[in-house]
């Protein structure tokens, strides 16, 4: 830093607000740069990091972040932890527990500035970790209503019984529900809100349990066919709407006029699909982008409360219903 600011014939302050990206006047941004330039000089991460106690990194954790609605929810938090000037880090666990709460562990080794996280199990040891931390975590996701943690949720019951109630109005009775697993989060839920919807409309309900993933949808949309045919299908996720979609198109049925379709995310899947498929948009860049910016607060101000946001779901209607 001496010999760039030497060099360029300006302090050694002037120099090192160039080089950490603060800026100065066009002149001396130019004089500074072409020193650093011509002698080989980069700033050292590591040295800065330990100066300042920042490491302009934000971590994501998510089980597959081959899933479109991670996707949808990493662009949108990535968007907001540039323009301040970080970087993110992503990590995909699998939806491993052990895995989780050592990446949230890790935190107290300050590798990152702080984590955003979206469990799909909830476990007390990530509930201990995320309490436990010395940098700041946000989770995606629901929280225990005593967990002081920053949290932006979803209400993925509510959309179950949007999708029943719209695939009702349009004369369908016999609605089965293909899920992903019972044990994690948004499997209960689902679960849970698509039975409550069934038994307030007086209708039977009919329910396959796979993985959140378009294999699992398929082979589950050929059960029900081989079993009775139902006249509407509700998917947990929209990776498993378009294994059913793909499944009934196989096999001749007409959708929407044999069978009805939603899905459930709202990720470009569901608008890439023909027919286009209906879907419970859970506004996941939304909850992203929240998420992004109640770390950064917390990171301005450790001292803040704990803070809940909530993105209500909304139902968008294509073809496929």
């Amino acid at each position: 830093m001496h010999t760039v600011a030497a060099l360029a014939g300006v302090s050694i302050a002037s120099a090192s607000r160039v080089l950490n990206g603060h800026g100065g006047s066009p002149e001396t941004v130019a004089k500074v740069r072409e020193a650093a330039e011509t002698v080989g000089y980069v700033p050292n991460a590591i040295a800065r990091s330990l100066q300042s106690q920042r490491t302009d990194l934000i971590a994501f954790a998510v089980e597959d972040i081959g899933n479109p609605v991670y996707v949808e929810m990493m662009r949108a938090i990535e968007s907001v932890v540039a323009e301040s000037g970080r970087q993110l880090v992503v990590h995909a666990t699998g939806g491993q527990v052990g895995q989780e709460t050592a990446l949230l562990k890790r935190l107290a080794h300050r590798y990152v500035d702080g984590m955003i996280i979206s469990p799909i199990r909830l476990t007390d040891a990530h509930v201990a970790a995320m309490v436990a931390s010395p940098a700041p975590v946000v989770v995606i996701g629901q929280l225990p209503d005593e967990v002081q943690v920053d949290n932006v949720r979803t209400d993925s019951r509510t959309g179950i019984a949007l999708a029943v109630d719209h695939l009702v109005s349009g004369g369908r009775k016999r609605i089965a529900f293909i899920n992903g697993p019972l044990d994690t989060v948004p499997g209960a839920a689902r679960d849970s809100g698509y039975r409550e919807a069934m038994r307030r409309h007086g209708l039977e309900h009919r329910i396959e349990v796979g993985e959140f993933q378009y294999e699992a949808g398929r082979v589950a949309a050929e059960r029900l066919l081989g079993s009775g045919q139902p006249d509407a299908i509700i998917c947990a996720n929209d990776l498993i709407a378009v294994g059913a979609l793909h499944a009934l198109l196989v096999a001749g049925v007409r959708v929407p006029q044999d069978v009805a379709l939603v899905g459930m995310d709202d990720t470009e899947l569901a608008r890439m699909s023909y027919p286009q498929i209906s879907s419970v948009s859970l506004g996941s860049a939304a909850r992203g982008r929240l998420a992004a910016q109640l770390l950064l607060e917390r990171i301005k101000d450790p001292a803040l409360k704990a803070r809940r946001e909530l993105v209500p779901p909304q139902l968008v209607v294509r073809e496929s219903s």
